[in-house]
């Protein structure tokens, strides 16, 4: 990003020192000033110095509504972020959203999620300020217990999150306290909402989780309910500062109901463009419209469904099959935490789908067991995955959109299998002789953060005894075989 926006100055805090310093030593180009807020290191200024040198008064700026004014990069759930170029006038859009889910002056308004993520940044920053609203705002990164405390003292009236925060406010028990029942509206963005979710949320705390969608892109949210007027299980309907249009993969309108076809936006927040890539940005934006990516369906009501990304839908057994059907599906299974479907392709060049499974604490023999049975009682066979992997935590942006190309790309370089073998050992003969060990292993894989380093050692056939000094699963066999009692 550094290299992408050729800034001149760069403010960052305290903490992220050592990542500036990581990246910077990989840039051509260095910011003229850096701002740090805390202790900086040589040649660089604390804020607060910045800040103590300026004027009292400054002349304003004399804008238009076509220039530039901010930019924000994209989450990154599909590979290499971009920076969507924003403009002045778009920040008038939050007047009307406000508008329409009744929002103004005195709400306390809170998000659990930091500024640059585009939805807080949007509603609270943007948003709340415009209708003379009070922020609340958490210098730290907020955990369940923070974020109870925070509720709390400061009693919100409009809370914003997005489903993995509130599944974990959830199974924390912390929503049992009364400054969540004050709360008047809470509102869920960056990915679905599970209607499972929706229920248990409303029946601890007596208040709905109203649903919406945006993107980097809109800024605002296009497709969403209001307090008034939301339905479980739905996103929502277009807000009225939108035009909306279902077109199928060929970009060919459409107007059947319950047809899977793309998300395209037309609104006044829309971005310019992204920087410096005018491929990406003519295959995005045309006449004005905005082909997001992602994918609803339209029920005779006029609710819209939201089916997943474009990119994330996979064609198994000839028909299209949207992960998030599967994962609601799975995660209604006690025990189940969290949930994440990916297909990739197998040695024969078929997608096959993985079904990946957060279960802390619980038996996992008996989870998966409930798992495969409720999606073989409630899914059309195709669509219930083979493979089930239970994992730590499903890999996420710092925003809390799933990555699946992260586990997409696992299963694709098929790591654990060659790891094994790198070092003799028979992959097929521990999952039938030792399933549990196996279990163990690819928990430690998926998760691992070396996989790339792996995967290049493995190209490169490197000497077995190299993985140890970086591969949990490595370390553990290597110990193993030292000592003569080696799995298979």
């Amino acid at each position: 990003m550094i290299e992408d926006a050729r800034s001149r100055v760069l403010l960052l805090d305290e903490e992220f020192l050592p990542t500036y310093e990581q990246a910077v030593a990989a840039c051509t180009h260095v910011p003229e000033l850096i701002g740090v807020r805390g202790q900086g290191r040589a040649g660089m200024r604390s804020i607060e110095d910045i800040l103590s040198d300026g004027r009292d008064e400054f002349p304003s700026a004399r804008t238009t509504a076509d220039d530039m004014a901010f930019w924000f990069y994209t989450s990154g759930t599909t590979g290499a972020p971009k920076a969507a170029v924003h403009c002045h006038g778009d920040v008038t859009v939050a007047d009307w959203f406000m508008q329409a889910c009744g929002f103004g002056p005195g709400e306390r308004v809170f998000s659990t999620s930091k500024m640059f993520f585009v939805f807080s940044f949007a509603h609270v920053v943007i948003g709340a300020l415009r209708a003379g609203a009070t922020l609340i705002l958490y210098e730290g990164w907020p955990n369940g217990g923070a974020v109870a405390d925070l509720v709390d003292r400061f009693r919100p009236t409009i809370m914003l999150s997005v489903p993995a925060f509130y599944r974990t406010l959830l199974r924390e028990e912390h929503v049992r306290d009364d400054g969540f029942r004050n709360v008047r509206c809470y509102l869920s963005a960056g990915e679905s909402l599970p209607e499972s979710l929706y229920s248990r949320w409303r029946q601890a705390t007596g208040v709905p989780i109203v649903e919406g969608i945006g993107t980097t892109e809109t800024v605002f949210l296009a497709v969403g309910g209001t307090p008034d007027h939301h339905r479980p299980g739905a996103t929502g309907k277009p807000f009225p500062y939108v035009e909306a249009s279902l077109r199928d993969f060929e970009d060919q309108p459409l107007a059947a109901q319950n047809v899977s076809g793309v998300l395209w936006v037309k609104t006044g927040s829309l971005c310019r463009g992204y920087w410096q890539q005018p491929e990406k940005t003519r295959l995005a934006f045309r006449d004005g419209w905005y082909r997001t990516g992602d994918v609803f369906t339209v029920d005779r009501d006029g609710w819209w469904h939201h089916q997943g990304r474009s990119d994330d839908l996979l064609k198994i057994s000839g028909q299209w099959v949207s992960p998030t059907e599967i994962e609601e599906c799975a995660r209604s299974v006690p025990g189940v935490s969290d949930a994440i479907v990916v297909g990739a392709s197998d040695g024969d060049g078929l997608v096959r789908l993985t079904l990946f499974l957060v279960a802390p604490g619980g038996d996992e023999d008996a989870v998966h067991k409930a798992v495969q049975e409720n999606l073989l009682a409630t899914l059309s066979r195709f669509k219930c995955p083979r493979r089930i992997v239970f994992v730590d935590a499903v890999p996420r942006t710092a925003t809390g959109k799933a990555q699946r190309f992260r586990l997409r790309d696992w299963l694709e370089r098929n790591l654990l299998g060659r790891l094994l073998r790198a070092l003799k050992l028979d992959p097929v003969g521990i999952e039938d002789n030792a399933p549990l060990l196996l279990r163990d292993m690819q928990r430690r894989c998926a998760g691992c953060q070396c996989q790339d380093r792996c995967a290049a050692d493995l190209d490169l056939d490197v000497i077995a005894s190299t993985f140890q000094d970086y591969c949990p699963n490595a370390q553990v066999i290597w110990g193993s075989l030292r000592a003569g009692s080696a799995p298979g």
